[in-house]
């Protein structure tokens, strides 16, 4: 085991930020058709994450000093027992009873004493069962432990326990992969040359092209509508609205078929990912309108992946993530033109400098001092309704202990007045929708779930016509 070290100034905006009402705890679920063995999941989660990634056996520790820094250290009490569970759900083991067991663990907050995050192995869900992960924000961001619990999958059922035969890797929506294009060139050369000045001779005939001007000005012009947005963008009041309360749900769709969304996303210029987030913001206007509210847009956060492409995961881990603000066009009833115009937006986000304002941002609030980081999260949570992830999964399928993974599902956690988060996760040719809501806002979110596989019915059946 690894010894004491500093934790991250990222990671320390979300040790500082629980609240009752939001916790900083990210959930993911796994899903399987058959049982899986305890021994075999017990030995790989010691093989796999505990010895893989120090986090996974510290504890954080604050000083006296009220400004000082906290750190990792480790538990020397730790034992895999205290993180690892075991249930059995009650008849008729469907998803309404392993949600319910689920919203159970929603609103507990992990003991400090010890580290933050914990593992169920749930069975009599169907006829298989689920594995169920709670995981601090602190420990690493979403997509981060996206590839931690893909970690304790194989790509064939005939494996051991040990370290793993095989990689299985998540990834953004084409729509967030590159969200600086056209201005990453520019920036990243006049760093370059500020940072090494045998290298600026060599940008000045760059500098000289009217083409980088015009593109230098565009950006600064972009750079002014992201601040704008950041400092004066508001969520309209709707019925979702309002102050959370303790208790949170959480609910997700049957797997759907992806091959009919990705046929309309081709035949319409748009991406997988803007016709996914066209259903989403569909179901959110029929949510509202069902609910008294009138069909308006609603703003989310987005988190976008700073890691290099197909860099692995540090032993740290911890959270290397920027946010951008996307706006469903929920108030778009016409699913063509409300696919449009999620493409435009989606669009307008790779084009915009958003990505590393808001990676800058995060960094200067990490280092504020806990009152002042609480504050300034809270005043840009309340620019969104809550985080919607959408994670591109294996394309085949894996397996734990011999048994098939049927779905996979992970949620963020919400900020501030955030009531609604959204989770979106393509695996094996299938895609699920999960909502976690706040239950005194969002009482009936199977409702919601409802709408988006409406939604997407709509939307096959266009792609179909086509």
């Amino acid at each position: 085991m690894n010894g004491r070290r500093p934790v991250g100034a990222i990671d320390t905006i979300w040790l500082n930020m629980d609240r009752p009402n939001n916790l900083m705890v990210i959930d993911g679920l796994m899903l399987f058709d058959g049982p899986v063995d305890w021994s075999w999941l017990r030995a790989a989660l010691q093989t796999r994450l505990v010895e893989r990634y120090p986090v996974f056996h510290q504890k954080p520790v604050f000083g006296r000093n009220p400004w000082g820094s906290p750190h990792w250290e480790d538990d020397p009490e730790f034992s895999l027992d205290r993180h690892l569970h075991r249930a059995r759900l009650p008849e008729p083991g469907d998803d309404s009873a392993l949600q319910a067991y689920v919203d159970e663990h929603l609103h507990i907050p992990f003991a400090r004493t010890h580290p933050l995050w914990e593992f169920h192995l749930v069975e009599g869900y169907g006829g298989g069962c689920a594995l169920y992960g709670r995981f601090h924000h602190s420990l690493a961001d979403g997509i981060a432990l996206a590839q931690v619990l893909l970690d304790l999958t194989d790509p064939a059922p005939e494996t051991s326990p040990g370290p793993g035969t095989g990689h299985a890797s998540v990834d953004e929506p084409e729509a967030a992969e590159s969200p600086t294009n056209g201005w990453r060139l520019p920036i990243s050369a006049v760093g370059s040359a500020v940072a090494r000045g045998r290298q600026a001779l060599g940008f000045l005939p760059t500098l000289a092209r009217p083409s980088t001007y015009l593109r230098m000005a565009g950006v600064a012009q972009q750079t002014g509508h992201v601040a704008q947005k950041l400092l004066f963008g508001h969520n309209p009041m709707t019925p979702i609205g309002g102050e959370p309360g303790i208790r949170k749900h959480a609910v997700w769709s049957q797997p759907l078929p992806l091959e009919d969304l990705k046929h309309l996303g081709r035949m319409s210029g748009a991406t997988l990912n803007d016709v996914l987030m066209c259903a989403v913001a569909g179901a959110l206007g029929r949510y509202l309108v069902d609910h008294g509210g009138a069909a308006v847009d609603l703003t989310t956060m987005v988190p976008v992946n700073v890691r290099p492409p197909g860099e692995p995961l540090p032993r740290e881990l911890g959270n290397r993530f920027a946010l951008v603000l996307f706006t469903f066009p929920s108030g778009v009833a016409a699913p063509l033109h409300r696919l449009a115009e999620t493409k435009q937006r989606m669009d307008e986000i790779k084009q915009s400098p958003e990505r590393v304002l808001t990676l800058g941002l995060i960094s200067a609030i990490g280092r504020s001092g806990a009152e002042l980081e609480r504050s300034l999260v809270n005043f840009f949570a309340g620019k969104a309704i809550g985080v919607t992830t959408n994670v591109v999964g294996p394309m085949t399928p894996r397996y734990v202990a011999g048994t098939k993974v049927t779905g996979i599902l992970g949620w963020v956690p919400a900020s501030g007045r955030q009531t609604l988060g959204v989770c979106i996760f393509t695996y094996a040719g299938t895609v699920r929708v999960g909502f976690k809501v706040d239950a005194e806002r969002v009482p009936d979110p199977d409702k919601l779930v409802h709408a988006f596989e409406q939604e997407v019915d709509h939307l096959t059946g266009l792609a179909r016509a086509v």
